[in-house]
């Protein structure tokens, strides 16, 4: 018999959960300018691998939360992550066939994207970066893609989330 009811949903909470809990977590202050987008990179795992579940409805949520937790202008990370999940969903299906080091490419390109609308809003409120150093944490972000992936497929396969 096929389990047709809302299975997984509190594994893919827990999971956004635990990236709001990295994405605030105290940091040096030489390591502040790579902190990995960890809610995006959550976002871009659970839309690519379940996206009749996780979309733009999602990202909006979590970027309100985001904007709330980190104090930013309300919006500026629902609007980011809005963007980033409309893009994973266009691309769910090629990402899927992609190997790890093309994965890693996209996802730089993505959390680059979602680095630079953030940008962008902090840059009509004057409290922009100079320089591009704004851009470092989608170089993490891609470096740390992998292990994102194998854990969160595996926390998916464990608990058969579908």
């Amino acid at each position: 018999m096929v389990d047709e009811g809302p299975h997984g949903y509190g594994i893919i909470l827990l999971s956004f959960l635990t990236a709001y809990v990295l994405a605030v977590l105290p940091l040096p202050q030489w390591a502040l300018w790579a902190r990995p987008e960890w809610v995006a990179l959550t976002l871009i795992y659970w839309t690519i691998a379940l996206p009749h579940r996780v979309g733009m409805v999602t990202g909006l949520l979590l970027g309100v939360g985001l904007d709330v937790l980190e104090g930013a202008v309300l919006g500026q990370n629902a609007f980011a992550l809005v963007v980033v999940a409309l893009l994973s969903l266009m691309l769910y299906q090629r990402l899927r066939v992609y190997s790890l080091s093309q994965q890693a490419g996209v996802v730089f390109v993505l959390i680059g994207v979602n680095q630079l609308v953030c940008q962008w809003v902090q840059n009509l409120e004057g409290a922009g970066a100079r320089s591009l150093l704004f851009l470092l944490p989608a170089f993490s972000s891609a470096l740390l893609w992998p292990v994102v992936l194998h854990v969160l497929r595996g926390l998916r396969r464990y608990y058969r989330v579908s």
